[in-house]
C-alpha cells in the first residue's frame, strides 16, 4: 500500500496550477474535465504518479471560493535549502507566511508558504538522518 493523493479544493485552476508549477516546481501530469457534473482534476507533482505521492487539484466550475475550516494542517514538501526556496518564492510574487527557521522546541528547520487559495505549505530543510524528526 501507499498513499496515492491527497486534494485541495482550488478557486482558480490556472492560477494554483501556476503556483505549483511555476513557483513550487511540481509539473502538472494530468487533467481530467467532467462536464456533466461541471468540475475539473488537475494532477500535480514531483514524478511519476505511479512512483510517487501527487496532489490533485479540484476545480468545481460552479464555485469561486471556499471556507479552508480549522481541522486542516499543511502540506509539508522537503527542499534542499529552504533559505533559497524562500527567497525563489518571495521573487515569484508567492507568500513565505513564517521564515525559514527552527522549528519550535526543536531543530529541525521549516518555513511555511501559502498558496493562492490560502493553503499552507510547509518546507522542510532536507536532513541526512531523518530519525530525529
Amino acid at each position: 500500500m501507499r498513499l496515492l493523493h491527497t486534494m485541495l479544493r482550488v478557486a482558480n485552476l490556472d492560477k494554483s496550477i501556476a503556483f505549483y508549477t511555476e513557483v513550487l516546481g511540481m509539473k502538472e501530469l494530468r487533467r481530467a474535465d467532467n462536464d456533466e457534473y461541471r468540475y475539473t482534476l488537475a494532477f500535480i507533482g514531483y514524478g511519476n504518479e505511479k512512483d510517487t505521492t501527487v496532489l490533485e487539484l479540484t476545480y468545481n466550475w460552479d464555485e469561486d471560493s471556499y471556507d479552508l475550516g480549522n481541522a486542516y494542517g499543511h502540506i509539508a514538501i522537503e527542499f534542499e535549502d529552504i533559505y533559497k526556496a524562500c527567497a525563489d518564492i518571495k521573487a515569484a510574487g508567492g507568500n513565505v507566511s513564517r521564515e525559514p527557521g527552527p522549528v519550535k522546541g526543536g531543530t529541525t528547520e521549516i518555513a511555511f508558504v501559502k498558496d493562492p487559495d490560502g493553503y499552507s505549505i510547509e518546507l522542510i530543510q532536507k536532513k541526512e538522518d531523518m530519525s530525529n524528526f
